[in-house]
């Protein structure tokens, strides 16, 4: 609904602009907002190659780090090849063209409003005094070592505790979730306790939980001891920015009681593991919905072609 009401008013203002104007300033306006659309395009297609090179160069060639490159990809074929279609009259390859460009402007629009709505969410601020921050696990290297990505969830929970601390004058409890991989020494929720108490972090102010292998099991056996010790609890998750809406999603759908907080990731990362978090969404929610709104799309093409 969000992203309907901006995309609206957009539009609206648009068409309010160009009636207002007459003659040269209508023709000049509609070449701005034209260029304005085609140089934006250019850009993200450019950005999507580049942050997807990058990935393959630091990142190794397994399917999640190549989505943003793909997506690039993809985007100049269809770019390309549609306006060559139409032109040498193929209407095969025209209706192939406009059924994939149409899917692309429709799942473009879900990923706008997802960026959008992600972020929007991750800018609220921790309002009520916490009982708990729970840091969800993410992998180690080496089955031992915290990485990056997991440190900066690490950072981010300890500011908030200490926020708490100095607020409230009482430290929340922290819960380091994750269990043992099958590449892992120990469970990601011991070494994540242990980068926190070399670093001066209260020992008795942790608990672990070393059971989970999933984002819903780290919400769902966190939760557990939560209420185990106050069912009345509030609390806050922490994880990387990216994760932020779909942990917040799943939080809801089994009734935890507080909010997400996200922690900073490295900018060449963002882009692919944005993109990894909403396919995540898109295959386990709304289905139906997003399988409706496509054969609608293909009926349209069809029917425009035929």
């Amino acid at each position: 609904m969000l992203g309907l009401a901006l995309t609206l008013l957009a539009i609206g203002l648009v068409d309010l602009a160009m009636t207002a104007a007459a003659g040269l300033l209508f023709g000049t306006l509609a070449l701005v907002v034209v260029a304005l659309l085609f140089g934006g395009v250019l850009f993200f297609v450019y950005y999507l190659i580049t942050n997807g090179l990058e990935m393959l160069r630091k990142e190794g060639r397994r399917l999640g780090n190549l989505l943003s490159l793909l997506a690039g990809v993809a985007i100049v074929v269809v770019g390309v090849l549609f306006p060559v279609a139409v032109y040498a009259d193929l209407d095969l390859l025209t209706l192939a063209m406009g059924i994939t460009l149409g899917l692309l402007c429709y799942f473009a629009f879900l990923f706008a409003c997802f960026v959008t709505y992600g972020y929007l969410y991750g800018r609220l601020k921790v309002r009520k005094q916490l009982d708990f921050v729970v840091v969800l696990g993410s992998g180690l290297i080496g089955g031992t070592r915290v990485p990056p990505l997991l440190a900066s969830r690490l950072e981010r929970a300890r500011e908030v505790c200490e926020s708490q601390a100095a607020q409230h004058g009482i430290r929340p409890t922290l819960i380091t979730s994750g269990g043992q991989g099958a590449d892992e020494s120990m469970p990601e929720a011991e070494a994540m306790a242990q980068y926190l108490i070399d670093r001066g972090f209260p020992a008795d102010t942790i608990v672990k939980e070393n059971q989970s292998r999933t984002t819903l099991e780290n919400l769902r056996f966190s939760k557990a001891i939560m209420e185990g010790s106050k069912p009345k609890y509030r609390c806050a998750v922490v994880t990387n920015n990216f994760h932020v809406f779909r942990a917040a999603l799943i939080a809801r759908d089994i009734g935890m009681r507080g909010q997400v907080l996200g922690s900073p990731t490295a900018a060449y990362f963002l882009p692919s593991a944005t993109l990894r978090e909403f396919a995540a969404i898109l295959i386990s929610r709304c289905k139906l919905a997003n399988l409706a709104v496509s054969l609608v799309i293909i009926q349209q093409c069809w029917a425009i072609v035929a």
